[in-house]
């Protein structure tokens, strides 16, 4: 009996040294959650796959530096969901995530499902860096929007410029899927190429579900285009490519980021070559800090990063510098301070926002397809108009 009483004395003294030696320590940590929406099946998975593994590499990164937030060191936690691409789902996702008591929001991908989404967090005051280019994402008048990536006014406008001046096309045909981004980035197109001194001979339509596009290209065949433009996914893009080819079309393709990946290669096949895709920013190997953020990515995750991870990773670091020089997670606090933002990141030097939320730095690249592979074609580098 008194052996038993001895161990519960003995158990109960452990528990207090315990409670003594590592109270405090929790007691001095906050879990501070950012929010994160992206396609995570279907599809566009891989999309979101890339965003979600450069956001983690930061977090991770950031919970080693024991930052102090509010008094306490902060622990960065990720809450992931799945938006699916679908505008309707992330509403519903969104008001899920401000549920979960996020102090920022790390996405979403697309345009069109950023777009409804970030009324849902500017209305819970929650500031929002998200990957969506389409241009109507940062004129809302919203003070919680912000950018990863140049925008689609900035890169089509460099896309239709380089069809007509670089390409020599002064003929052509433009087709777009419909989606904000999709629309959004060909109407930008649209412009340029006008302004540059082309014309538009043709507009057609399709959606980001359709893999036979035969009907609309013998449509614009018939109007010798010097070039095609095409405003969507690679899951389109690679079969209209082939499609292309198989009709005797003699076009080159030029499309945008969404193209300028591995999985319109593998569609594509021996049709890829000769396409060109642009893409907002620069080269990794040219990226101020890429070699590092390669070597840190490879070492983490095994694999290439893909086309948006090191803008992810940025975006997530744009999100904790603001919460250190604000010296809190409080939205309201550190949201002035992401607005006046200046560093130095894995993808640039120069990163900034305009009083929109709009990167000031103007980085464009057009890639073109050689021998099966995406290579750098041209690099384009300026500060947007003030």
């Amino acid at each position: 009996m008194q052996s038993t009483k001895r161990f519960k004395l003995l158990a109960t003294s452990a528990a207090l040294l315990a409670g003594l030696a590592f109270g405090p320590a929790h007691a001095d940590t906050q879990v501070v959650k950012l929010g994160f929406a992206a396609p995570l099946t279907g599809p566009q998975a891989h999309y979101g796959e890339d965003m979600k593994n450069g956001l983690e590499l930061a977090l991770e990164e950031a919970n080693k530096q024991n930052i102090q937030l509010d008094g306490k060191t902060a622990k960065f936690e990720l809450v992931s969901r799945d938006d699916q691409a679908d505008p309707r789902t992330a509403v519903q996702v969104a008001q899920q995530i401000v549920d979960e008591g996020v102090k920022g929001v790390l996405g979403h991908f697309n345009s069109g499902t950023t777009i409804p989404a970030s009324r849902v967090y500017n209305d819970a005051g929650l500031p929002q860096i998200a990957m969506a280019t389409s241009p109507e994402y940062t004129e809302q008048g919203y003070d919680t929007t912000f950018r990863m990536m140049t925008s689609d006014t900035q890169q089509g406008a460099a896309d239709g410029e380089f069809i007509v001046k670089d390409l020599g096309a002064k003929k052509v045909a433009l087709i777009d899927d419909r989606t904000a981004y999709g629309q959004g980035l060909a109407d930008e197109v649209a412009k340029a190429v006008e302004a540059a001194g082309g014309e538009i001979i043709a507009r057609e339509y399709t959606t980001d579900k359709a893999t036979d596009f035969t009907a609309i290209l013998t449509n614009i065949k018939s109007k010798a285009p010097a070039a095609i433009f095409f405003g969507g996914l690679d899951a389109q893009s690679g079969p209209m490519r082939s499609q292309m080819v198989r009709l005797g079309i003699e076009a080159p393709l030029v499309s945008g980021e969404m193209t300028r990946s591995e999985t319109f290669l593998k569609l594509a096949g021996d049709a890829a070559d000769g396409t060109y895709a642009s893409l907002a920013g620069v080269p990794l190997s040219t990226m101020a800090a890429g070699e590092q953020f390669l070597k840190d990515y490879k070492a983490r995750f095994n694999v290439e990063p893909g086309v948006y991870s090191p803008y992810a990773y940025d975006g997530a670091w744009n999100m904790i510098t603001a919460m250190k020089e604000a010296g809190s997670s409080d939205p309201a606090k550190y949201l002035p301070k992401l607005a006046s933002l200046a560093r130095s990141g894995a993808t640039s030097k120069h990163i900034a926002y305009d009083g929109k939320g709009d990167l000031k730095e103007v980085a464009v690249t057009i890639y073109l397809v050689k021998n099966g592979k995406w290579t750098m074609f041209k690099s384009m580098v300026s500060q947007a108009a003030e």
